[in-house]
């Protein structure tokens, strides 16, 4: 069955994820973005309504269009997604991360073309996000709302590897029995990129009454190789968990607004990097980041708390 995107696109795809190793998310990601730069250039160029790019067969699209892009092109179309599809920054960073890296790889990897246009193609300013968490009370508190149940075991485990591991939700559902190497466990992250974690004595506790007392007694078990479970013994799905966090945050009390696994990891990070004395290689390496800028948002957090013990100084009301 023939493809509707164009060949260079379809074979950029396979180079994202055969070289690259980016997940199905990302080139999925990738994929969006693309098919609607390419829709919105070939409406501008003949002239469609933009109102039917949808509709619009972008399959023979080749080289010699591509060669005919430019920086003023592409600057259009960002314009065209603000304006008209009412992205904000983070949308926009992304559709220019996607056309950098095609442009890039038709430039640099295919050599298909003698000039990039999106090389000097800016990326919009994000605004920075203090990351939302929670203290250790709460943390501890968000523990207690784990109930007796079928899965009492299984999801103690989940929580108390996600709040001392910090995983991905997508990193938890992927472990597998033999992740556990003695007191370590094996983690595969964004990227297909494994990292190996310690396990301290809370996690192998969790563990070791999860295998007892609940993944042994599985009768219906049909995924050998999963550490988790659902209730008809396939892998636990990422729906699951973020149904599983969102009862625990409502029974426990705490009623976090908008907590997510997300949030835990953010939770993990902050409590990490205090503990640490702000090692920030360290803390990179534990969460899986590749980036280290990506790490360093933890450190606005401890940026806020100082402000507030400045403020909280008892000589800060004195009158001068």
């Amino acid at each position: 069955m023939s493809s509707p995107n164009p060949k260079l696109l379809q074979d950029f795809l396979i180079y994202l994820t055969t070289i690259k190793g980016k997940s199905k998310k990302t080139r999925q990601e990738y994929l969006y973005d693309l098919r609607m730069l390419f829709r919105f250039l070939y409406c501008i160029r003949e002239d469609i309504e933009l109102e039917q790019m949808n509709k619009v067969s972008i399959k023979e699209i080749d080289i010699a269009f591509i060669k005919d892009v430019s920086l003023e092109d592409l600057y259009l179309f960002l314009e065209y997604c603000e304006v008209n599809r009412n992205n904000g920054s983070s949308a926009r960073a992304r559709k220019v991360a996607s056309i950098k890296s095609f442009f890039k790889y038709l430039t640099g990897k295919r050599r298909l073309l003698e000039y990039n246009p999106a090389g000097e193609l800016e990326s919009p300013k994000i605004g920075t996000k203090t990351p939302i968490y929670l203290n250790i009370e709460e943390s501890e508190q968000f523990l207690d709302g784990i109930k007796e149940g079928n899965h009492y075991y299984r999801d103690t485990c989940l929580m108390i590897l996600s709040l001392n591991l910090g995983l991905r939700v997508s990193e938890l559902c992927g472990l597998n029995t033999n992740s556990i190497q003695g007191k370590t466990i094996k983690v595969l992250g964004k990227g297909n990129k494994e990292r190996v974690l310690p396990l301290n004595d809370s996690c192998m506790e969790a563990i070791k009454d999860y295998l007892q007392y609940e993944r042994g007694k599985v009768s219906n078990m049909t995924d050998q190789e999963a550490l988790f479970l659902s209730q008809k013994g396939t892998r636990l799905n990422k729906r699951t968990v973020q149904r599983l966090v969102k009862k625990v945050n409502e029974r426990s009390g705490l009623e976090k607004e908008k907590l997510t696994p997300h949030k835990l990891r953010h939770t993990t990070a902050t409590l990490l990097y205090r503990s640490s004395g702000g090692d920030l290689k360290s803390l990179q390496q534990f969460l899986g980041h590749s980036n280290i800028s990506t790490t360093q948002i933890y450190t606005h957090v401890d940026n806020e708390q100082m402000k507030q013990m400045a403020e909280n100084h008892p000589l800060n009301k004195r009158k001068i």
